[in-house]
């Protein structure tokens, strides 16, 4: 038997941090289809593993525990897994990341597909988009991070707020060649960060779904429309997925595929 099961969409999105966590801890987990998700979301409460209202869901098969939302997933991985901080101002300062996180990934979908993207409001949304980038970077600056060494809360190993950072950023600047080059001008530290957090280099796969389904950063109109805005000149996969060194300009040299 695996070790959790995490109920998520078969996109990263929201459930991409929970995968990044149990990849980083070496940890084995199924998944669900989203019939079977969906299924559950329109049934009684008394059938589900703790009452929820939408996923990611998490059951921890050793300890017969199940828990939702996000955030409080990753409290419960964290503390279990030992990937908190020892003191009271670093682990709230690990769950306010997490939740600057949770309040940037509705942004970016323009809080689940209210409106679409388009050109225009992707001009206007760019100082915001910076600021919040700049977020991570005072905070890393804040607690002695450098391009090559140490960790966004000043820890000598990452935590959980490496482990979102680096899923949070990576999940976008792998699909969404602007946000990439924006991140890597506007906060150089923390695209560093990314590059040096092993699990999340690439978005950890869902064990029992092909890569091509996790391909989307999330669904519906409000997916397409991020590709089509944030991504005008995707670069091939090939050169996209090599994330040892610094992002490369694109070979058409397109003015664009800028932020």
């Amino acid at each position: 038997m695996s070790d959790y099961q995490l109920l998520y969409w078969s996109v990263p999105f929201r459930g991409q941090f929970v995968r990044a966590v149990l990849a980083y801890a070496g940890k084995s987990w199924d998944e669900t289809d989203d019939a079977e998700i969906s299924r559950l979301m329109g049934g009684p409460v008394s059938d589900m593993p703790v009452p929820f209202m939408g996923p990611p869901v998490l059951t921890d098969h050793a300890a017969s525990f199940a828990i939702a939302q996000m955030p409080a997933i990753l409290l419960y991985l964290g503390e279990t897994l030992d990937l908190l901080p020892p003191t009271p101002a670093l682990r709230a300062m690990t769950l306010k990341l997490v939740n600057d996180a949770n309040d940037v990934i509705d942004e970016m979908t323009l809080e689940g597909g209210r409106d679409m993207w388009t050109e225009a409001r992707w001009q206007e949304a760019v100082p915001r988009v910076r600021k919040w980038m700049t977020l991570w970077e005072e905070t890393g600056q804040r607690h002695a991070l450098t391009a090559e060494h140490g960790h966004l809360l000043g820890e000598g190993r990452p935590g959980i707020a490496d482990i979102v950072t680096a899923t949070l950023w990576t999940t976008m600047t792998e699909r969404f060649s602007r946000i990439e080059t924006l991140l890597t001008a506007t906060a150089p530290l923390t695209a560093a960060l990314c590059r040096r957090i092993p699990p999340c280099r690439r978005s950890p796969p869902s064990p029992k779904r092909p890569a091509a389904t996790m391909a989307a950063y999330c669904g519906g109109q409000i997916g397409a429309s991020m590709a089509a805005v944030l991504d005008p000149c995707p670069l091939p996969a090939t050169i996209r997925q090599i994330r040892g060194s610094p992002p490369r300009p694109h070979p058409t040299g397109d003015p664009s595929c800028a932020a």
